[in-house]
């Protein structure tokens, strides 16, 4: 019952009698599963506020590489999930990639019940989260093949944005997790807060108890029954252009986890190049940008030389490189999701070291290091963000679906730049006071603002990916766009915990606004305006014809 052998959701009396019901079964339990996912990647941003108030012996600069390796290694794991659906089907990838998170999860549970668990412990255990950021392109590939196109929009901005309410919803419940011994003796011993954290509910004063260990442990009371129900639950579409040669279980899961290994060591290698010595790197400080382009290169060309039927389906695979929308798709995905995923990983941080110090002049030196009485709790607000831009993000495809896809994340494109350009003001005011509290509030409203136009935009992109590419391709490129763009989990972190240590973390939001003011020009040169002819895909059938206007490739 797992393997369907006939699909054709194009045909309506097959999608209204039998292809309906399937899907949103499968989607239903692919949502769950991708929140998990997004949970533990990002759970980071939120352990490393509490480390900091419990008097962890790691510096500022040190916490804020524990999420740029979970970023790093969650988006380079994109690259193999991208083309598991075809290789090893949906079910077994789902299932296996979903169980794979209790790993992470039961050692940062571990690792945390102790003050004195070295610095490399915890990056290991932020390597090994990364599993949830991969599993964002394995579930968006798998989606895609259920629906018809006509609802491609809707259908894949529910999955990735009540998927990525995994971030919202870590964001709320760690921190309730950690106020109470939730696995009783089996937990671990409390802790005593040093500094004042925070719950969605209030503040919670220094000399409280409270359980970090929960922030990893409380991911097993959700992980363990989502793997059952999606062993039994889901489905592999055995069809010549979905999945037409799967092996066995074990088979998949083996394959999983040899690809899943090869974008793990990649991205392990580029973290030593980049990383000081005092952080356990090679202390050669090879650019972040550097880095990234040997990851994805070397991760890339591995996985082609994997032998057997893998790297024949990989060779065939691979043709969307030769497709420029792919690589159009991939600067414009990276603009949204890339600035959601960046922002989500490194708001409650920011949040903390900005406002939850005052900023004096000791000396004629401006000092970071006095804390801050009245400075918002990050564990009480950063969760907004990551809310909203999840919440609309369905709102965002569902819009793209009757006006076009290029169209709305034009709009977003331009709110994005002005917003972070307000951020980015606010942030220098407030990094350069006394009171920064006093700058919270436009600080705040503005970056909500700019998560929501995150939000709409990456809902827009997934419309703009199902009509460009054929069903074929539109699942890897899925995948693919996602694992480039998923290095904004990585880049942004690191930008703008550089640019805190250099005492201008303004400058990192300036650079995102140049960085959406070249998108807005892309997006136009390719999607908006009246350009030469050009062989498109009919968004009905998935044939080819000339294009006089590729406006009208949106309002098809």
């Amino acid at each position: 019952m797992s393997d369907i052998k006939k699909w054709d959701v194009e045909d309506e009396a097959f999608w209204e009698s039998t292809g309906k019901k399937i899907a949103r079964r499968n989607l239903w339990i692919s949502i769950p599963s991708l929140l998990c996912g997004f949970a533990v990647w990002l759970y980071w941003g939120v352990i490393t506020v509490q480390m900091l108030n419990l008097g962890f012996p790691f510096a500022k600069p040190e916490l804020f590489t524990l999420m740029a390796i979970a970023g790093l290694t969650g988006a380079t794991l994109r690259i193999p999930s991208s083309f598991f659906i075809r290789i090893c089907g949906g079910r077994n990838t789902i299932f296996f990639t979903t169980a794979l998170l209790m790993i992470p999860a039961i050692g940062t549970g571990i690792a945390l019940t102790d003050r004195s668990t070295p610095l490399w412990v915890f990056q290991f255990m932020a390597l090994l989260s990364g599993f949830g950021g991969g599993n964002f392109a394995s579930s968006m590939s798998n989606i895609s093949f259920f629906f018809p196109r006509k609802m491609q929009g809707l259908a894949l901005g529910l999955n990735a944005g009540l998927g990525n309410f995994g971030v919202t919803t870590m964001q709320i419940l760690v921190p309730l997790a950690m106020t109470f011994g939730l696995f009783g003796a089996l937990g671990g011993n409390s802790e005593v807060l040093l500094g004042t954290s925070g719950t969605l509910i209030g503040k919670i004063p220094a000399g409280t108890e409270t359980w970090i260990q929960n922030a990893g442990f409380v991911w097993l009371l959700f992980l363990v029954p989502l793997a059952v129900v999606g062993w039994f639950g889901l489905n592999n579409i055995r069809t010549p252009d979905v999945s037409p040669d799967i092996p066995n279980p074990i088979v998949s899961f083996a394959t999983i986890s040899g690809m899943l290994f090869i974008g793990l060591l990649t991205s392990a290698v580029g973290l030593w190049l980049m990383l000081p010595e005092s952080a356990n790197g090679s202390g050669w400080n090879i650019s972040k940008e550097i880095v990234m382009v040997l990851v994805v290169g070397s991760t890339v060309m591995w996985l082609k030389l994997v032998p057997g039927t893998v790297g024949t389906s990989l060779t065939r695979q691979y043709k969307i490189f030769n497709n420029h929308h792919t690589w159009v798709m991939s600067v414009i995905y990276t603009m949204t999701f890339g600035s959601f995923i960046g922002f989500s990983a490194a708001f409650p941080l920011s949040i903390k070291v900005i406002f939850g110090y005052q900023h004096l002049m000791v000396d004629g030196v401006l000092t970071h290091n006095t804390n801050n009485p009245n400075g918002p709790s990050a564990l009480m607000f950063a969760w907004m963000g990551p809310f909203i831009g999840a919440l609309i993000r369905p709102v965002g495809g569902w819009i793209a679906d009757k006006v076009g896809g290029a169209l709305v994340t034009q709009a977003c494109s331009v709110v994005m730049t002005l917003c972070a350009i307000g951020v980015a003001h606010y942030m220098k005011l407030a990094y350069h006071s006394a009171t920064p509290e006093e700058f919270f509030v436009p600080f705040f409203l503005l970056f909500l603002l700019l998560f929501a136009a995150t939000g709409i935009g990456n809902g827009s992109t997934f419309r703009s990916i199902a009509i460009i590419f054929n069903r074929e391709q539109a699942g890897p490129v899925l995948g693919w766009t996602s694992a480039v763009a998923a290095y904004g989990a990585f880049y942004i972190p690191k930008v703008i915990g550089e640019q805190i240590e250099a005492t201008t973390p303004e400058v990192a939001l300036y650079g995102f606004a140049a960085f959406y003011a070249v998108c807005i020009g892309v997006n136009w040169w390719f999607y908006l305006r009246k350009a030469k002819p050009t062989e498109v895909n009919c968004p009905k059938c998935g044939e080819q014809f000339q294009l006089e206007d590729e406006r009208v490739f949106y309002n098809p």
